[in-house]
């Protein structure tokens, strides 16, 4: 496993494996509508509300921006979902991360980190 991304833990401290999406438009969701099941969804938008109707299927989410107030933070925790907010990751290496086997992990009461497993 390589370690691709560092931020703020803010819901359930589950450590979650899933294939990685990367959502940026409403249809984005609707093509996950029937394939959101084991998912780890990376978002940009900390406000994003798009991604509501898929969120009990997911496993965990993740977004480039935000903190532990942001609405993807409560919803995630809401469900008790792995999410971690304000995601540090380059963003050149998203692309290549798309459909690949990650893992989000938890080190003490706020950090949480994204891997990809070789």
């Amino acid at each position: 496993m390589r370690k691709v991304g560092e931020g703020l833990s803010c819901s359930s401290k589950l450590e979650v494996s899933g294939t990685l999406v990367y959502v940026t438009t409403i249809e984005d969701v609707i093509d996950l509508f029937d394939k959101a099941k084991g998912k780890i969804c990376l978002v940009d938008d900390a406000g994003i509300t798009t991604i509501g109707p898929i969120l009990s299927d997911l496993a965990g989410t993740i977004c480039t921006t935000g903190g532990a107030g942001s609405h993807l933070a409560i919803i995630s925790r809401e469900f008790g979902l792995p999410c971690v907010m304000g995601i540090k990751m380059s963003t050149n290496e998203i692309p290549s991360l798309i459909d690949r086997k990650v893992k989000i992990t938890h080190a003490g009461e706020d950090k949480g980190f994204l891997y990809v497993e070789d």
